[in-house]
């Protein structure tokens, strides 16, 4: 059982920056980040492999948000530039087995951490 937790939540202004992290009990594989909006489905934001070499992001957050892992911490990161107000969402950190951008598919959720971009 792994478990995780995200921090680096909050108010941010649009065009603003925020770094979330998210620290597993234990190793793990394949690592990454969702989101769901209020009255929507949570869906899938950015993954990572153990090794870093191989990244997945949704087509709405390229050139704004870069995952990235310290594997000594057993954290993952999603450094996140220019948001929108769209991007106000609870981020869920999640870890499996596979490097999926299928939310369902990853075993391990962390309990989330809100971002709120104003306009």
């Amino acid at each position: 059982q792994v478990q995780l937790a995200e921090s680096g939540g909050g108010l941010v202004q649009a065009g603003g920056s925020l770094r979330l992290s998210c620290s597993a009990s234990g190793r793990t594989f394949s690592m990454g980040w969702c989101r769901q909006a209020p009255g929507k489905e949570r869906e899938f934001v950015a993954a990572i492999g153990w090794s870093g070499s191989s990244t997945y992001s949704t087509d709405s957050v390229k050139g704004r948000f870069t995952i990235s892992r310290d594997n000594a911490k057993n954290t993952v990161y999603l450094q996140m530039n220019s948001l929108k107000p769209e991007d106000t969402a609870v981020y869920y950190c999640a870890a499996g087995s596979v490097l999926s951008t299928t939310p369902s598919l990853y075993a391990f959720w962390g309990q989330g951490t809100q971002v709120t971009v104003s306009s």
